[in-house]
């Protein structure tokens, strides 16, 4: 997401962009399907390939590279936290083996919003 922001040096004002990472995720309203087509990201083998290195319910032929992925809702009690660690998760861990989804761009935004809100129904 883009955000405008003008900053102040001395007379002269600087514009900048911000990218953020900031969720935008999604409505009550669309959850259910929301969280079917987040299923479909993580187990589709060109997007987000999370079979690769987690064992999910209903996933065929897991990894077991990096934890299992279960009560997601106890060990990320705040969903934007679970989506920025989707979005980059060397930000918390430099030498993570996960891909950083959002910041080498290898899914969308919306992409990343939905398969959040996958991962926190597990």
């Amino acid at each position: 997401m883009f955000r405008p922001t003008k900053l102040l040096l001395g007379t002269a004002a600087l514009s900048l962009v911000i990218i953020s990472a900031a969720p935008t995720l999604v409505s009550a309203k669309g959850g259910a399907n929301a969280i079917k087509e987040g299923k479909e990201i993580a187990f589709d083998r060109k997007l987000g390939n999370c079979l690769a290195c987690h064992s999910i319910k209903d996933g065929e032929s897991p990894g077991n590279i990096a934890p299992p992925l279960f009560k997601m809702k106890d060990r990320f009690p705040d969903k934007t936290k679970l989506r920025a660690q989707i979005w980059d998760p060397t930000v918390n861990n430099p030498l993570s083996m996960m891909p950083p989804f959002g910041r080498h761009k290898i899914l969308s935004e919306e992409q990343i919003d939905k398969l959040t809100e996958f991962v926190y129904s597990l």
